[in-house]
């Protein structure tokens, strides 16, 4: 197979979809990797390290787009890379359809096979390939909380870990899952006073059981957000549904009553973001005031450590590629239940059955979908 790897075009996003180790891999196997040159060079992986590990290197975007059967990236694809998308093609990345219908409508009139990073699972039900992105966003999540404090960029001044003396900041993280729970625990790290909100039981348990006093858990209801909300420092927002848009769990009104120069940082925002006032920004401009609140909320966290966030990424995503180009799509994702959940988009239908519902378009099983291709 013809695998294609283009120069990522999202502001300020150097990650990579495909290391020069993944390229020797794949080559070793018989497949051919194209890659758009500099693709990795933000990062530190010359042109010379894709050819040395025996890939061909394109002088354009184009060039990689018209020559690969299955076009491996990381962040879903801009307006002009759908438009060099085709039928048949594969495309294997981050998508996040359920709060971006135009993306949605850009790749099922392209006729192309999209696979999502984000909802393929494993055999535990788990979202291994969202996993390294979530541990690395919810670690950087307190890194640009800190620093959001500051009176520099319009926050209270505060310092998460207080010294002698003084009260540390107190953190609220809404949702326990990985997010949330890397968020957590830079947060304990620097001293901060921690408290985590989850509606399971069972995983506020968990995380007594990890951290014991030093973390503080509670269920997670509309008045106990309101209050730990209204008391906060810097929150948090981790939560996340596979596929679905996220659940706003902070009003606007809500925002208003909160301290002036408090920080709220919106993981959730590439599944449309869990406060009510949030929407996408960028590495370039990463922040905006309302009500006195400072807002993070860039869809591309992980793209601002991307020399780590290509390596964990790619450590997960590469078995996956290595099936889909040895065996072709249809037949990975028959022998791997996990790998057909990823598939969100057949020759124009949508077939997740959560993605159709976000973005209120039709369900068409994948098998079904295939067929009708046939």
């Amino acid at each position: 197979m013809r695998v294609g790897v283009p120069k990522e075009i999202k502001d300020h996003e150097y990650r990579v979809g495909l290391m020069p180790s993944g390229a020797r891999e794949l080559v070793a196997l018989g497949h051919e990797v194209i890659v758009e040159t500099r693709a990795g060079a933000g990062i530190g992986y010359d042109d010379a390290a894709y050819v040395a590990a025996g890939a061909t290197i394109a002088a354009t975007a184009e060039d990689v787009f018209a020559r690969g059967e299955m076009i491996v990236k990381v962040k879903e694809p801009q307006p002009v890379e759908c438009k060099r998308l085709r039928e048949g093609q594969v495309l294997f990345t981050y998508l996040h359809l359920a709060p971006d219908p135009n993306q949605a409508k850009a790749l099922m009139a392209s006729g192309c096979t999209a696979i999502a990073y984000e909802t393929v699972v494993d055999a535990k039900g788990r979202l291994p390939l969202l996993a390294p992105m979530s541990e690395i966003a919810g670690r950087m999540a307190i890194q640009v909380g800190a620093v959001a404090l500051q009176k520099r960029d319009g926050g209270s001044g505060v310092l998460l870990g207080g010294v002698p003396g003084v009260l540390p900041a107190k953190v609220v993280v809404l949702g326990g899952g990985v997010v949330g729970t890397n968020s957590a625990r830079m947060a304990m790290g620097l001293g901060a006073d921690v408290t985590v909100v989850d509606r399971s039981l069972a995983r506020l348990a968990e995380l007594d059981g990890l951290y014991g006093p030093l973390l503080k858990t509670c269920f997670g209801t509309s008045e106990s957000v309101e209050k730990l909300v209204l008391d906060a420092d810097l929150v948090v927002g981790a939560v996340l549904v596979a596929g679905a848009a996220a659940a706003r769990l902070v009003t606007r009104a809500q925002i208003a009553r909160m301290r002036p120069g408090s920080v709220l940082v919106d993981v959730s925002i590439d599944q449309g973001g869990c406060f009510e006032t949030s929407h996408a920004t960028t590495h370039s401009d990463p922040t905006y005031i309302v009500d006195g609140v400072v807002h993070y909320c860039v869809a591309n966290m992980p793209g601002g450590v991307a020399r780590t966030s290509t390596q964990a990424l790619t450590n997960a995503t590469l078995p996956y590629v290595i099936a889909l180009a040895n065996k072709g799509w249809q037949k990975a994702v028959t022998d791997d239940a996990g790998l057909l959940a990823g598939l969100n988009i057949h020759a124009g239908k949508v077939v997740h059955p959560v993605v159709a519902e976000a973005l209120g378009e039709r369900y068409t099983p994948p098998f079904a979908a295939a067929q009708a291709t046939n």
